[in-house]
């Protein structure tokens, strides 16, 4: 009678394949001797306009995922994780708005992306006003969700106050992908990147847009201003912006309500009525907040 060996008697365990932590596809580029990590559609859209969604302060692309998977099939859509940011390398010169806005447009060249629709949370915002700002001819449309910097946000304890606000309203989920990216970004990185969102006159770039531009605000977010006080600044001008409210929800709106933000950028990108999902919980709804004078209207019979 034969002995079975040690190795019939616990055979290897089956290594598993790592699951992806997103439907998009992961990918590597190297622009000016810097390593930059990004995802994108699997497959080509029927659509061919392209959207590029910008991530915020200390983070990377990974939060943006729930909201750019949504809107992948039908746009050729880019996540990048910005040079000093995530899993791409860094650079000492990329931690100002100006110097981000630049970096996304050498984005855009390394993958021949002519012109794209950008969409950003939070800090993302006044890297594609600058964006706009200098290379116009580049953008089509900007979607800005929760835009962060300016007097709201200064002095560093009052951010730091608005953000302990914030924490308990975002789904706790969020802390498993926030947390490890602030710890990778580090705190000097920190401080010199608030000073530089803070300082960059946000507001005054917005106004000054010539392109269709849909701001989303939740309003439940501590980092920005009532929704009524944001209308009543906006109407000082003739400008090309929507502004639109989230019922429910608070800054990181891109995790936190995908669905709705997704459902209200098709609306936006087509020139529909802001109008609400029907299949929506009674606690979300949409409001259109504000129409710049040079906004598109809404297309007649939608």
């Amino acid at each position: 009678m034969t002995t079975p060996s040690s190795s019939a008697q616990t055979p290897k365990p089956r290594k598993l394949p790592r699951r992806p932590a997103s439907a998009l596809t992961e990918k590597w580029t190297r622009i000016d001797d810097v390593d930059v990590f990004y995802r994108e559609s699997p497959r080509k859209p029927a659509d061919p306009r392209v959207m590029m969604h910008v991530h915020g302060f200390g983070l990377s692309g990974r939060y943006l995922l729930p909201t750019a998977e949504r809107l992948a099939d039908e746009f050729h859509t880019y996540v990048p994780d910005l040079p000093g940011f995530g899993r791409s390398g860094k650079r000492r010169d990329m931690l100002d708005i100006p110097d981000l806005a630049s970096a996304a447009r050498d984005f855009m060249d390394d993958r021949r992306v002519e012109k794209a629709t950008l969409v950003g949370n939070s800090m993302g915002c006044p890297v594609i006003i600058e964006f706009a700002h200098h290379f116009p001819e580049r953008i089509d449309r900007a979607v800005l969700v929760s835009p962060a910097g300016g007097l709201y946000n200064q002095p560093l304890r009052r951010a730091i106050g608005q953000l302990s606000k914030d924490a308990p309203r975002e789904p706790t989920r969020m802390a498993r992908v926030a947390v490890p990216d602030y710890v990778r970004f580090g705190v000097p990185s920190t401080v010199r990147m608030f000073k530089a969102l803070t300082q960059y006159p946000s507001l005054q770039r917005l106004l000054e847009m010539r392109i269709p531009t849909l701001v989303v605000l939740g309003e439940r977010d501590p980092l920005l201003p009532h929704a009524h006080r944001v209308d009543e600044i906006a109407s000082q001008t003739d400008s090309h912006v929507l502004v639109v409210l989230l019922e429910g929800a608070a800054h990181a709106i891109n995790f936190s309500h995908p669905g709705q933000l997704a459902h209200v950028i098709r609306l936006f990108m087509d020139d529909q009525p802001i109008v609400n999902d029907p299949t929506w919980p009674g606690h979300v709804r949409l409001y259109e907040v504000h129409r710049g004078k040079h906004h598109p209207e809404p297309k007649t019979g939608a």
